[in-house]
């Protein structure tokens, strides 16, 4: 079940705004599809993003897959002990497996994101 308090990409990514900051990460879904995950890169700090751009990869056992910024903006804070510790995608996706913070250019661009409800909608739409 996803948080209600976030806001979702069909890409699989989840965003939680905080004022004109965004903790980006990877959905529960997105990582179950993944399987065990053994490897990710996350973006510099300093990094300007647009909405869509890649930001990181991340490996599997079974796939490599990007990640994609969900909000245009800069790169203001990593998660620096996950790419040590990349089993934490699989075990707490919501929680300590958040990726990045990004100081937002275009907060209007949140207004085009899903609530929890249509992305759930969306993730059992595409598993049909």
């Amino acid at each position: 079940m996803e948080p209600q308090d976030r806001r979702y990409t069909k890409e699989h990514e989840w965003v939680l705004l905080e004022g004109d900051r965004a903790r980006v990460g990877i959905t529960d879904y997105a990582q179950k599809q993944l399987g065990d995950v053994v490897f990710l890169e996350l973006p510099e700090v300093g990094r300007k993003l647009q909405a869509h751009d890649v930001f990181g990869t991340v490996e599997s056992v079974k796939a490599v897959s990007e990640l994609f910024a969900p909000l245009s903006g800069e790169v203001v804070e990593v998660n620096a002990g996950l790419p040590a510790n990349p089993e934490k995608i699989n075990s707490d996706p919501y929680g300590t497996a958040w990726m990045m913070v990004v100081k937002l250019s275009a907060p209007d661009e949140a207004a085009g994101l899903l609530d929890a409800a249509a992305y759930r909608a969306y993730v059992e739409s595409e598993s049909k």
